[in-house]
């Protein structure tokens, strides 16, 4: 409930989801379901003028629209790789990662803004039952998204639909702290519903600072050490493999990408020698999940003191 949650878009759709219509129609569902529940809390804002819900109903508004880049990237990434774009589209997605990452930032600076603004100059609020009622409202359509979310994720295999069907969960009990400002703005307590929007301010800000990191690591091409290591181990283990060199995986998109040099020996013939490549690469496919494709180097074992790449020295 208090871990700040993940919008970085590749944890928003993976290959389970991106083979399933029926996940994606569960993004657009979600992003309908929030959409009419923040709409509703914003006539309720107006009307009331309750800071605390101004926070809450900017945090769902941008939860709701990170379903549009994300559609928006998913369908742009199917595109096959072309002449000019030879990796494909799948760095789509990390740009929208980034328009996720600037709309919780907008949606923090309009929730701390107002926040503060209210607390230098108190106004009271009215429709308290209303305030409340938003609240429910608020905490009711996440925890519909989250059940339906996690219920499609595990029919069709999608750790990152339920994932996000988690986040929208612990979104919803965000949403409960409304109440917590009605009630104080109930018995007196003038500053009561400021100070939650301040709150609900800093949650959003703990999201916003978790999705930028992921989204760095995603730019400058970071991935989790235990995959690097676990790459190597697969690739020593493969028949004939006499020794591993560079090891590199990067993400394009949700799918992952390797580049890595073996050591054979060198009295196979190119024949061999490819299919010891074709073994690791398949060995790398079924270990690390969502590898789309490993380009493997073979080097061939140095003996006699001959350099087998002397022709390169100058140029590394």
């Amino acid at each position: 409930m208090v871990r700040p949650h993940s919008h970085e878009a590749a944890d928003k759709v993976d290959a389970a989801a991106e083979s399933s219509a029926e996940g994606m129609r569960a993004l657009w569902i979600s992003l309908g379901v929030l959409g009419l529940t923040t709409l509703v809390q914003a006539v309720i804002v107006a009307w009331s003028g309750s800071v605390a819900l101004l926070g809450d109903t900017l945090h769902n508004l941008g939860d709701a629209l990170t379903a549009v880049p994300l559609g928006i990237a998913f369908i742009l990434g199917r595109r096959l790789p072309n002449r000019r774009f030879t990796y494909g589209y799948g760095r789509a997605e990390d740009l929208a990662g980034i328009v996720i990452v600037l709309v919780i930032a907008a949606s923090a600076v309009a929730a701390g803004w107002t926040a503060i603004d209210r607390l230098l100059h108190p106004r009271p609020v009215s429709h308290l039952l209303v305030v409340a009622a938003a609240g429910l409202a608020g905490f009711a359509g996440n925890e519909l998204v989250a059940r339906y979310r996690i219920r499609v994720g595990r029919k069709i295999g999608s750790a990152a639909l339920v994932a996000d069907g988690l986040h929208a969960r612990a979104d919803g009990f965000t949403s409960l702290a409304v109440l917590v400002g009605a009630g104080g703005a109930a018995v007196g307590w003038g500053w009561a519903d400021p100070v939650i929007g301040l709150l609900i301010t800093l949650a959003i800000l703990g999201v916003l600072g978790q999705a930028a990191r992921q989204i760095y690591h995603r730019l400058m091409d970071a991935v989790d050490p235990d995959l690097t290591t676990q790459a190597h181990a697969t690739l020593e283990a493969v028949p004939d493999v006499l020794d591993v060199g560079r090891v590199r995986l990067r993400w394009v998109g949700h799918r992952l990408e390797a580049d890595c040099q073996i050591v054979v020996a060198p009295t196979l013939s190119v024949v061999d020698a490819h299919q010891v490549a074709v073994a690791a690469e398949h060995a790398l496919l079924h270990s690390l999940p969502r590898l789309a494709t490993a380009m493997v180097h073979t080097d061939p074992q140095q003996a006699d003191g001959i350099d087998h790449h002397a022709l390169l020295a100058g140029h590394r």
